[in-house]
């Protein structure tokens, strides 16, 4: 159990650290080569895992989840680097803690869960701590400092990808269901590689010549997101999905520390501290 969450602990710090260096890489290329970027380079170190698996016997559900939730998150991959470019890792980042929030509405819909109390106690945790993103603005009206995160693209497009993900969430544990986690983990990265490799060739300029200049700092991208991938799998493994998911929501505050402390972004206190609320509404919903 303690050791389940050490590892999840440690994927937060690479789920973060993926974030540090997608940001670095966007200030030289686009949002679609890191996109593709977060998952060709994860795929070296990815697939050596099939050797160390049993393979599963694969039905429709699995194809079903595999190209739906695959469509979806190519849509939110590219969504969450523009995000990332657009805005400060420190407003940005700390919205993928609302998918929970979301969940509390599609999972009824989709899985029929429902929430607890406690649930709708870490509902209000969430928009407060979104609502202390942008406190010191309260000078301008009561409700000013939401209006701020409207006014900025970033955060807008990561409530979006939010929410996409709390549908794809669901369809992710019908595909890890019909196969198993670290093969869904991989074939979803395979999936997503394949399909963004045209769209990046589209829609990016001079694409093969980006990559080959800019590779050390893609294959980082992909290096923290593999690990932080691996790490969740092993520690959903020794200990319980909700605890996992739950802490590794805790990047929201790290990614925030990068911010600050990597690219100089204002409003340390207030952003850290709404983070950090948002992310104890996170173990609210999840683990109560």
């Amino acid at each position: 159990m303690v050791l389940g969450f050490i590892f999840a602990f440690i994927t937060a710090i690479f789920e973060s650290t993926k974030d540090l260096f997608s940001k670095k890489g966007l200030q030289k290329v686009d949002e679609y080569v890191v996109a593709w970027g977060l998952r060709a380079f994860a795929l070296p170190f990815l697939l050596p895992l099939l050797l160390f698996i049993s393979l599963p016997t694969l039905d429709g559900y699995f194809w079903y989840a595999l190209f739906i939730g695959g469509g979806l998150n190519v849509i939110t991959t590219i969504l969450y680097m523009k995000a990332i470019k657009l805005s400060d890792l420190s407003i940005t980042i700390p919205m993928v803690t609302f998918t929970p929030l979301f969940l509390l509405i599609t999972s009824p819909l989709i899985v029929g869960e429902f929430p607890s109390v406690l649930g709708i106690v870490g509902i209000c945790l969430i928009v407060l701590g979104a609502y202390f993103l942008s406190i010191k603005e309260v000078r301008k009206g009561l409700f000013a400092p939401f209006k701020v995160l409207t006014r900025e693209k970033g955060p807008v497009i990561m409530l979006l990808v939010a929410f996409i993900w709390s549908i794809t969430a669901n369809i992710d544990k019908i595909g890890v269901l019909h196969s198993s986690p670290i093969f869904w983990v991989i074939s979803t990265n395979v999936f997503l590689t394949a399909t963004l490799s045209p769209i990046m060739f589209l829609r990016s300029k001079n694409t093969t010549r980006e990559i080959s200049v800019n590779i050390k700092g893609l294959i980082p991208v992909g290096l923290f997101s593999a690990l932080a991938l691996i790490f969740q799998m092993t520690a959903i493994k020794l200990t319980l999905v909700a605890y996992v998911i739950a802490i590794k929501r805790a990047s929201a505050i790290f990614s925030s520390l990068y911010g600050f402390f990597i690219f100089k972004e204002a409003g340390m206190k207030e952003r850290l501290l709404g983070a950090v609320i948002m992310v104890l509404g996170v173990f609210f919903i999840t683990l109560f």
